[in-house]
């Protein structure tokens, strides 16, 4: 049996080839290194293999054991390095032939992440399935930028929707959400944004805050802000593109109140 030292310098013992394998999906946050648990980062030094995604940051490798085989399966400009029932192939394969597989995630692997299908698959074939939770970008983003999704008087509750579905289409949920009173957090939504804005416009809502943030709590992040009659514009004027997650309501107008909290966070 081969022995690893972990960043922590404690060992981890990894099982020989031929022993029953692992998996572990681990969240690696919205983007910035620091937004990552203790945990991910052990599941990460004890990995025999590491499947990674697009969104997240790479620098996050660096906790990986020099012996560990890192491989990109993510999905970058529509093309897919890998499609989803090859990943699920791949995990079974290199969980048999090398011990721990981690799959690593943007965000919280639960949260549009495919996580559970994953650990489904892996299942039926009799692996061991770990789960380590991530700081979903959904939160952490408008978060970064002073945004708070609920406030008293302001937001009782906050959806957070997918912009594009398995058929590529914008989800109906966006629809009953923009009939509500709640702040709507969108993922994946920049190529439906005219959708979104139709929609919103249908409710009367014209003039409703929205903030777009891309690279969201990365150093390249950019923001525009307006309201559904004014975004486009904005979207035109700033470059933004995916990756950005949009979000709606008046939450957005009260991201004044917390602009000097994280200009002095950030400043530490």
């Amino acid at each position: 049996m081969k022995e690893k030292k972990s960043h922590s310098n404690n060992i981890v013992s990894v099982p020989p080839s031929g022993v029953r394998g692992r998996l572990t999906v681990v969240g690696a946050g919205p983007g910035d290194v620091d937004l990552i648990t203790l945990k991910a980062i052990k599941s990460i030094e004890s990995a025999d293999v590491i499947l990674y995604d697009a969104l997240i940051n790479e620098a996050l490798l660096k906790y990986a054991s020099s012996e560990a085989e890192l491989i990109f399966v993510g999905k970058r400009k529509g093309c897919y390095a890998f499609q989803q029932e090859q990943i699920n192939e791949l995990i079974v394969s290199k969980a048999k032939s090398h011990g721990h597989v981690v799959r690593l995630k943007g965000g919280d692997p639960f949260i549009f992440g495919r996580g559970a299908e994953e650990i489904d698959y892996v299942r039926s074939f009799g692996l061991e399935t770990f789960v380590v939770p991530g700081i979903s970008s959904a939160l952490a983003v408008p978060a970064y930028r002073g945004i708070p999704l609920t406030k008293r008087n302001t937001a009782e509750s906050f959806w957070v929707i997918t912009g594009t579905t398995k058929n590529h289409q914008l989800s109906s949920d966006v629809a009953l959400a923009a009939k509500s009173t709640a702040t709507v957090v969108i993922l994946m939504g920049m190529s439906k944004l005219d959708e979104i804005v139709r929609i919103f416009s249908e409710e009367n809502k014209q003039g409703m805050s929205i903030a777009i943030i891309q690279n969201g709590t990365r150093e390249d992040e950019n923001v525009g802000i307006g309201t559904i009659e004014t975004i486009r514009g904005i979207v035109a004027e700033k470059g933004l593109a995916n990756p950005a997650i949009i979000v709606i309501g008046d939450v957005v107008k009260e991201r004044a109140v917390l602009t000097s909290i994280y200009k002095e966070v950030n400043a530490i």
